[in-house]
Protein backbone atom coordinates (compact mmCIF):
# COMPACT_ATOMS: atom_id res chain seq x y z
CA UNK A 1 0.00 0.00 0.00
CA UNK A 2 1.40 3.71 -0.69
CA UNK A 3 1.17 5.12 2.58
CA UNK A 4 3.37 2.32 4.41
CA UNK A 5 6.39 3.72 2.06
CA UNK A 6 8.41 6.67 3.35
CA UNK A 7 9.81 9.41 1.59
CA UNK A 8 10.38 10.06 -2.25
CA UNK A 9 8.28 6.96 -3.85
CA UNK A 10 7.68 8.78 -7.62
CA UNK A 11 9.39 11.15 -9.71
CA UNK A 12 8.41 12.64 -13.12
CA UNK A 13 11.40 14.84 -13.48
CA UNK A 14 9.59 16.06 -17.00
CA UNK A 15 6.09 17.20 -16.06
CA UNK A 16 6.93 17.78 -12.31
CA UNK A 17 7.14 21.08 -10.55
CA UNK A 18 10.40 21.92 -9.65
CA UNK A 19 10.59 23.87 -6.01
CA UNK A 20 11.17 22.97 -2.64
CA UNK A 21 8.13 21.51 -0.40
CA UNK A 22 7.44 22.62 3.21
CA UNK A 23 5.52 20.27 5.50
CA UNK A 24 5.30 19.77 9.59
CA UNK A 25 4.26 16.54 11.02
CA UNK A 26 1.43 17.24 13.42
CA UNK A 27 3.14 14.59 16.05
CA UNK A 28 6.64 15.87 15.35
CA UNK A 29 8.53 18.92 16.49
CA UNK A 30 10.17 20.22 13.20
CA UNK A 31 9.13 21.80 10.06
CA UNK A 32 11.00 20.55 7.54
CA UNK A 33 11.68 21.64 3.35
CA UNK A 34 12.41 18.73 1.13
CA UNK A 35 13.55 19.43 -2.69
CA UNK A 36 12.75 17.45 -5.56
CA UNK A 37 14.43 14.42 -4.41
CA UNK A 38 12.74 14.18 -1.38
CA UNK A 39 16.08 15.29 0.23
CA UNK A 40 15.95 17.54 3.47
CA UNK A 41 17.26 20.52 2.56
CA UNK A 42 16.53 22.79 5.76
CA UNK A 43 14.37 22.66 8.75
CA UNK A 44 12.81 24.54 12.01
CA UNK A 45 13.75 22.33 15.44
CA UNK A 46 10.93 23.98 17.24
CA UNK A 47 10.15 24.25 21.31
CA UNK A 48 7.20 22.79 20.85
CA UNK A 49 4.55 20.23 18.57
CA UNK A 50 2.92 22.19 15.79
CA UNK A 51 -0.94 22.83 16.29
CA UNK A 52 -1.69 21.79 12.56
CA UNK A 53 1.09 23.39 9.58
CA UNK A 54 3.47 26.63 9.07
CA UNK A 55 3.97 28.31 5.93
CA UNK A 56 6.79 30.68 4.65
CA UNK A 57 6.21 34.60 4.14
CA UNK A 58 6.93 36.73 1.08
CA UNK A 59 10.11 37.68 2.81
CA UNK A 60 11.21 33.98 3.51
CA UNK A 61 10.56 33.89 7.12
CA UNK A 62 8.02 31.09 8.83
CA UNK A 63 4.94 31.51 10.03
CA UNK A 64 3.75 28.76 12.69
CA UNK A 65 1.49 28.51 15.60
CA UNK A 66 2.68 26.18 18.61
CA UNK A 67 0.54 24.06 20.74
CA UNK A 68 -0.27 26.25 24.21
CA UNK A 69 -0.58 24.23 27.60
CA UNK A 70 -3.45 26.56 28.66
CA UNK A 71 -5.40 25.79 25.53
CA UNK A 72 -9.22 25.06 26.79
CA UNK A 73 -9.80 22.62 23.86
CA UNK A 74 -7.42 19.88 22.04
CA UNK A 75 -8.74 19.34 19.15
CA UNK A 76 -6.27 21.42 16.59
CA UNK A 77 -5.29 23.63 19.56
CA UNK A 78 -2.61 25.83 18.80
CA UNK A 79 -2.36 29.30 20.65
CA UNK A 80 1.28 30.51 20.27
CA UNK A 81 1.97 32.13 16.95
CA UNK A 82 5.26 33.09 15.96
CA UNK A 83 7.55 34.52 12.81
CA UNK A 84 10.68 32.99 12.99
CA UNK A 85 13.69 33.86 10.08
CA UNK A 86 15.71 31.03 8.37
CA UNK A 87 17.76 30.39 11.66
CA UNK A 88 14.95 30.03 13.68
CA UNK A 89 15.17 33.28 15.30
CA UNK A 90 11.79 34.75 16.89
CA UNK A 91 10.96 37.95 14.61
CA UNK A 92 7.42 38.35 16.40
CA UNK A 93 5.21 36.23 18.52
CA UNK A 94 1.70 36.70 19.40
CA UNK A 95 -0.15 34.32 22.01
CA UNK A 96 -4.10 33.51 22.36
CA UNK A 97 -4.35 30.23 24.08
CA UNK A 98 -7.82 30.06 22.63
CA UNK A 99 -6.16 30.30 19.01
CA UNK A 100 -6.91 27.12 16.66
CA UNK A 101 -6.81 25.76 13.00
CA UNK A 102 -5.34 28.41 11.19
CA UNK A 103 -4.16 31.96 11.40
CA UNK A 104 -2.88 34.28 8.25
CA UNK A 105 -0.36 37.66 7.95
CA UNK A 106 -2.54 40.03 6.59
CA UNK A 107 -1.20 42.41 3.35
CA UNK A 108 -1.07 45.11 5.79
CA UNK A 109 1.26 43.46 8.35
CA UNK A 110 -1.32 42.26 10.82
CA UNK A 111 -2.32 38.70 11.92
CA UNK A 112 -5.83 37.18 11.58
CA UNK A 113 -6.84 33.91 13.18
CA UNK A 114 -9.49 31.85 14.39
CA UNK A 115 -10.44 31.22 18.48
CA UNK A 116 -12.96 29.73 20.28
CA UNK A 117 -15.47 31.00 22.41
CA UNK A 118 -18.23 29.36 24.64
CA UNK A 119 -21.29 29.83 23.18
CA UNK A 120 -23.63 32.53 25.46
CA UNK A 121 -26.62 29.54 26.54
CA UNK A 122 -28.95 31.56 24.32
CA UNK A 123 -26.96 30.88 21.03
CA UNK A 124 -25.78 26.99 22.20
CA UNK A 125 -29.71 26.29 22.94
CA UNK A 126 -29.82 27.02 19.03
CA UNK A 127 -27.53 24.44 18.18
CA UNK A 128 -29.55 21.04 16.15
CA UNK A 129 -28.19 17.72 15.67
CA UNK A 130 -24.94 15.99 16.44
CA UNK A 131 -25.22 13.27 18.96
CA UNK A 132 -26.93 13.81 21.52
CA UNK A 133 -25.29 14.28 25.48
CA UNK A 134 -21.80 15.26 23.29
CA UNK A 135 -21.50 18.45 24.52
CA UNK A 136 -18.25 19.67 26.01
CA UNK A 137 -17.87 19.67 29.93
CA UNK A 138 -17.64 23.32 29.70
CA UNK A 139 -20.78 23.67 26.78
CA UNK A 140 -20.97 24.02 23.42
CA UNK A 141 -17.76 26.04 22.01
CA UNK A 142 -18.19 28.53 19.35
CA UNK A 143 -15.90 30.50 17.09
CA UNK A 144 -14.46 33.93 16.11
CA UNK A 145 -11.90 35.79 13.12
CA UNK A 146 -9.55 38.30 15.03
CA UNK A 147 -7.26 40.24 13.30
CA UNK A 148 -4.45 41.80 15.52
CA UNK A 149 -1.82 44.78 14.19
CA UNK A 150 1.97 44.18 14.84
CA UNK A 151 1.34 45.91 18.48
CA UNK A 152 -0.88 42.81 19.81
CA UNK A 153 -3.68 45.24 19.68
CA UNK A 154 -7.22 44.29 17.80
CA UNK A 155 -8.50 45.92 15.36
CA UNK A 156 -11.13 43.59 13.83
CA UNK A 157 -13.43 40.88 15.54
CA UNK A 158 -15.80 38.44 13.90
CA UNK A 159 -18.33 36.47 16.29
CA UNK A 160 -19.71 33.76 14.63
CA UNK A 161 -22.76 32.88 16.57
CA UNK A 162 -23.92 36.73 16.47
CA UNK A 163 -23.81 36.70 13.10
CA UNK A 164 -24.75 32.83 11.44
CA UNK A 165 -28.49 31.94 11.24
CA UNK A 166 -27.43 28.54 14.24
CA UNK A 167 -30.83 26.49 13.42
CA UNK A 168 -30.01 26.69 9.75
CA UNK A 169 -26.88 24.80 9.58
CA UNK A 170 -28.02 21.53 11.78
CA UNK A 171 -24.40 19.25 12.71
CA UNK A 172 -24.22 15.68 10.74
CA UNK A 173 -25.90 13.08 13.21
CA UNK A 174 -22.49 11.38 13.50
CA UNK A 175 -20.66 14.89 14.16
CA UNK A 176 -19.97 15.66 18.49
CA UNK A 177 -21.81 18.65 19.91
CA UNK A 178 -18.22 20.34 21.52
CA UNK A 179 -18.45 22.77 18.72
CA UNK A 180 -20.75 24.60 16.71
CA UNK A 181 -19.48 24.38 12.71
CA UNK A 182 -15.71 23.81 13.13
CA UNK A 183 -14.16 26.37 11.33
CA UNK A 184 -10.61 24.85 10.20
CA UNK A 185 -9.45 27.27 7.05
CA UNK A 186 -9.12 31.25 7.47
CA UNK A 187 -8.20 33.33 4.44
CA UNK A 188 -7.47 37.10 4.69
CA UNK A 189 -9.00 38.92 1.45
CA UNK A 190 -7.26 41.82 0.07
CA UNK A 191 -10.25 44.09 0.86
CA UNK A 192 -10.12 43.02 4.73
CA UNK A 193 -13.06 40.63 4.50
CA UNK A 194 -12.48 37.00 5.68
CA UNK A 195 -12.81 33.49 3.69
CA UNK A 196 -13.91 30.37 5.66
CA UNK A 197 -14.23 26.85 5.75
CA UNK A 198 -16.53 25.22 8.27
CA UNK A 199 -15.90 20.94 8.58
CA UNK A 200 -18.90 20.12 10.86
CA UNK A 201 -21.43 21.87 8.21
CA UNK A 202 -19.79 21.75 4.79
CA UNK A 203 -20.08 25.23 4.19
CA UNK A 204 -17.66 27.80 2.68
CA UNK A 205 -18.58 31.73 3.58
CA UNK A 206 -17.03 35.18 3.01
CA UNK A 207 -17.46 37.24 5.77
CA UNK A 208 -17.92 41.33 5.10
CA UNK A 209 -15.34 42.92 6.81
CA UNK A 210 -18.20 45.88 7.59
CA UNK A 211 -21.41 44.21 8.58
CA UNK A 212 -19.90 40.90 10.01
CA UNK A 213 -22.73 39.44 7.76
CA UNK A 214 -22.03 36.21 5.39
CA UNK A 215 -21.71 38.09 2.02
CA UNK A 216 -21.71 34.74 -0.17
CA UNK A 217 -21.60 31.32 0.98
CA UNK A 218 -22.01 27.95 -0.79
CA UNK A 219 -23.13 24.79 1.48
CA UNK A 220 -22.35 21.36 -0.13
CA UNK A 221 -22.76 18.24 2.31
CA UNK A 222 -21.25 16.03 -0.34
CA UNK A 223 -18.25 17.58 0.56
CA UNK A 224 -18.12 15.96 3.91
CA UNK A 225 -16.46 17.87 6.37
CA UNK A 226 -14.14 19.73 3.70
CA UNK A 227 -11.08 21.79 4.49
CA UNK A 228 -8.09 24.51 2.41
CA UNK A 229 -10.67 26.20 0.46
CA UNK A 230 -8.99 28.81 -1.39
CA UNK A 231 -9.23 31.31 -4.37
CA UNK A 232 -7.05 30.41 -6.94
CA UNK A 233 -5.14 33.41 -9.72
CA UNK A 234 -7.88 32.72 -12.32
CA UNK A 235 -10.47 33.69 -10.06
CA UNK A 236 -12.04 30.27 -9.15
CA UNK A 237 -12.54 28.42 -5.90
CA UNK A 238 -10.67 25.27 -5.01
CA UNK A 239 -11.28 22.94 -1.86
CA UNK A 240 -10.52 19.35 -0.68
CA UNK A 241 -13.45 17.59 -0.21
CA UNK A 242 -12.33 14.66 2.42
CA UNK A 243 -15.58 12.53 2.21
CA UNK A 244 -17.58 11.60 5.75
CA UNK A 245 -17.09 7.91 4.99
CA UNK A 246 -20.30 7.65 3.00
CA UNK A 247 -20.29 4.95 0.17
CA UNK A 248 -18.06 5.12 -2.11
CA UNK A 249 -15.41 6.18 -0.20
CA UNK A 250 -12.61 8.65 -1.55
CA UNK A 251 -12.07 12.28 -0.99
CA UNK A 252 -11.45 14.51 -3.69
CA UNK A 253 -9.97 18.29 -5.09
CA UNK A 254 -12.45 20.10 -6.37
CA UNK A 255 -11.97 23.59 -8.77
CA UNK A 256 -14.90 25.09 -9.22
CA UNK A 257 -16.63 28.78 -10.21
CA UNK A 258 -17.90 30.00 -7.26
CA UNK A 259 -20.47 32.04 -8.74
CA UNK A 260 -22.01 29.32 -10.90
CA UNK A 261 -21.50 26.26 -8.82
CA UNK A 262 -20.33 24.62 -11.97
CA UNK A 263 -17.39 22.37 -11.10
CA UNK A 264 -14.05 22.85 -13.23
CA UNK A 265 -11.72 20.62 -12.56
CA UNK A 266 -11.42 17.95 -9.79
CA UNK A 267 -9.35 15.08 -8.86
CA UNK A 268 -9.94 11.61 -7.45
CA UNK A 269 -8.27 7.95 -7.06
CA UNK A 270 -9.11 5.49 -9.33
CA UNK A 271 -10.68 3.26 -7.84
CA UNK A 272 -12.03 6.50 -5.66
CA UNK A 273 -10.98 4.38 -1.91
CA UNK A 274 -7.06 5.14 -2.88
CA UNK A 275 -7.00 8.52 -2.33
CA UNK A 276 -9.07 8.54 0.93
CA UNK A 277 -8.45 11.21 4.01
CA UNK A 278 -11.74 12.14 5.92
CA UNK A 279 -9.86 14.89 7.99
CA UNK A 280 -6.79 17.23 7.69
CA UNK A 281 -5.63 17.75 4.38
CA UNK A 282 -5.09 20.05 1.76
CA UNK A 283 -4.42 21.41 -1.72
CA UNK A 284 -1.96 24.02 -4.04
CA UNK A 285 -2.15 25.02 -7.29
CA UNK A 286 0.86 25.97 -8.83
CA UNK A 287 2.37 27.70 -11.11
CA UNK A 288 2.90 25.35 -13.61
CA UNK A 289 -0.69 24.43 -13.53
CA UNK A 290 -0.19 21.00 -11.73
CA UNK A 291 -2.02 20.99 -8.40
CA UNK A 292 -0.27 19.67 -5.30
CA UNK A 293 -2.16 17.38 -2.95
CA UNK A 294 -1.62 17.17 0.54
CA UNK A 295 -3.60 13.53 1.88
CA UNK A 296 -3.24 14.27 5.31
CA UNK A 297 -3.62 11.23 7.32
CA UNK A 298 -1.72 9.46 5.48
CA UNK A 299 1.20 11.87 5.54
CA UNK A 300 1.21 11.81 1.43
CA UNK A 301 1.97 14.68 -0.08
CA UNK A 302 2.10 14.51 -3.95
CA UNK A 303 1.43 16.36 -7.49
CA UNK A 304 -0.99 15.73 -10.52
CA UNK A 305 -1.34 17.24 -13.31
CA UNK A 306 -4.48 18.64 -14.83
CA UNK A 307 -5.01 15.11 -16.46
CA UNK A 308 -4.80 13.77 -13.00
CA UNK A 309 -1.72 12.07 -13.60
CA UNK A 310 0.31 11.44 -10.68
CA UNK A 311 4.46 12.96 -11.26
CA UNK A 312 5.80 13.34 -7.92
CA UNK A 313 4.75 11.82 -4.18
CA UNK A 314 6.22 12.06 -1.07
CA UNK A 315 5.39 9.93 2.19
CA UNK A 316 5.99 11.29 5.53
CA UNK A 317 8.43 9.47 7.15
CA UNK A 318 8.46 11.26 10.21
CA UNK A 319 5.99 9.35 12.22
CA UNK A 320 4.83 9.92 15.73
CA UNK A 321 3.25 8.33 18.41
CA UNK A 322 -0.82 8.62 19.21
CA UNK A 323 -2.42 6.98 22.30
CA UNK A 324 -5.18 9.77 22.67
CA UNK A 325 -8.64 8.04 20.92
CA UNK A 326 -8.71 9.88 17.76
CA UNK A 327 -8.82 8.84 14.40
CA UNK A 328 -6.21 6.73 15.00
CA UNK A 329 -4.03 5.30 17.43
CA UNK A 330 -0.32 4.12 17.41
CA UNK A 331 2.51 5.29 14.90
CA UNK A 332 1.05 7.55 12.63
CA UNK A 333 2.46 10.40 9.95
CA UNK A 334 -0.31 12.87 9.84
CA UNK A 335 0.57 16.37 8.17
CA UNK A 336 -2.54 18.73 8.04
CA UNK A 337 -1.28 21.06 4.85
CA UNK A 338 1.99 21.31 2.58
CA UNK A 339 3.28 24.03 0.60
CA UNK A 340 5.68 24.40 -2.29
CA UNK A 341 8.19 27.14 -3.14
CA UNK A 342 9.46 28.02 -6.20
CA UNK A 343 13.16 27.82 -6.19
CA UNK A 344 13.39 31.55 -7.25
CA UNK A 345 10.67 33.15 -5.78
CA UNK A 346 10.89 35.47 -2.78
CA UNK A 347 9.87 32.65 0.08
CA UNK A 348 12.80 31.00 -1.00
CA UNK A 349 15.59 34.22 -1.86
CA UNK A 350 18.45 31.58 -3.52
CA UNK A 351 18.59 30.65 -0.13
CA UNK A 352 18.90 27.12 -1.28
CA UNK A 353 20.69 27.36 -5.32
CA UNK A 354 22.14 23.70 -6.08
CA UNK A 355 19.71 22.12 -4.09
CA UNK A 356 17.00 21.71 -5.95
CA UNK A 357 17.85 18.00 -6.48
Amino acid sequence: MRYLQRGLTHRDPGRATPGFTLFTPLRNSTAYIVNMAGDIVHQWDLPGRPSNYAYLLPNGNLLIALCSDDSPHDMARGGIMRELDWDGNIISEYIDPYQHHDFRRCANGNLMYLGWHLLPEEHAARVRGGMPGSEHEMGIWGDYIREVNPAGETVWQWNGWEHMEIEKYPLPPQSHRHEFAHPNTLVALEDGSALICFRHISLIAIVDRATGELAWSRQDLSWGGPHDVQFLDNGHMMIFANGDGRRPRGSRVIEFDHQSGDTIWHYQGNPSHTFDSFFISGCQRLWSGNTLICEGIWGRIFEVTPEGDIVWEYINPFTGRQEAPGPSIGDVSFVFRACRYAPDGPEIQGRLNGKLG
